[in-house]
């Protein structure tokens, strides 16, 4: 299965450690949505699209991309790091996962994590969750990878 993961990972290299650790398990290409045409995702069996979460939305990079992807009958993926949980009424992956169904995916699965943030109201104690993504994380992403593969 030829697979592919567009990552944007700004701040700490959360986002990009987790989508390393997919990518071992799928056999991916992991790439920032600026090293790689829009076009080319169509070539690909299953494409995963991650980001860190920024003020609750994926960062605008990995949107933009994803609103200029042709149409497509492709499988997806969502992935995503952040400092605080994702709330189950209002998760952050949700308008990306719609947005990736609007463009004609079929999106899998979603996969989250929390991770470092120093984020403007947790700079001043140094950050939260500054040891995450840990081993912890990084088995969890693989078998999310692993599930995906079958």
């Amino acid at each position: 299965m030829k697979t592919l993961l567009v990552c944007t990972s700004v701040s700490h290299g959360n986002t990009r450690r987790v989508a390393e650790a997919m990518a071992e398990v799928l056999g991916a290409r992991v790439v920032a949505p600026q090293e790689v045409a829009v076009a080319d995702a169509a070539g690909y069996d299953l494409v995963g699209f991650g980001s860190g979460v920024f003020s609750q939305r994926m960062h605008a990079d990995l949107l933009a991309f994803v609103r200029a992807l042709p149409k497509s009958s492709g499988r997806a993926f969502v992935f995503a790091t952040s400092g605080l949980p994702e709330l189950p009424f209002a998760p952050f992956t949700r308008p990306l996962v719609r947005l990736l169904e609007g463009r004609g995916l079929a999106v899998e699965g979603t996969f989250t994590c929390r991770a470092f943030d120093t984020w403007a109201p947790f700079r001043p104690v140094g950050g939260i969750n500054k040891q995450r993504p840990n081993a912890g994380d990084l088995t969890a992403a693989r078998a999310f990878a692993g599930r995906l593969a079958e």
